[in-house]
């Protein structure tokens, strides 16, 4: 994980999203105010979304933590 704040991230812009990008990083960018935000990959955020999805009802999690219990035994 990199921490930078708004200035090294505005300069460093590219060699910044190159890193989150290529090595799979993440990185918060600080802000004076206390505040903040984090710059993750595409990929990266569509293996979050896909694992909410996959979390989002009872049944669908369920069946998910099934199927890693029959994994684990068959293993």
């Amino acid at each position: 994980m990199i921490t930078i704040n708004y200035k090294e991230f505005r300069n460093g812009l590219k060699k910044f999203l190159d890193q989150v990008e290529n090595n799979k990083e993440i990185l918060i960018v600080k802000r004076g105010t206390g505040g903040g935000t984090v710059v993750i990959s595409l990929d990266e955020y569509n293996s979050i979304m896909e694992t909410v999805h996959l979390l989002s009802s009872k049944t669908n999690a369920n069946r998910l933590y099934e199927s890693i219990q029959q994994m684990s035994t068959n293993a």
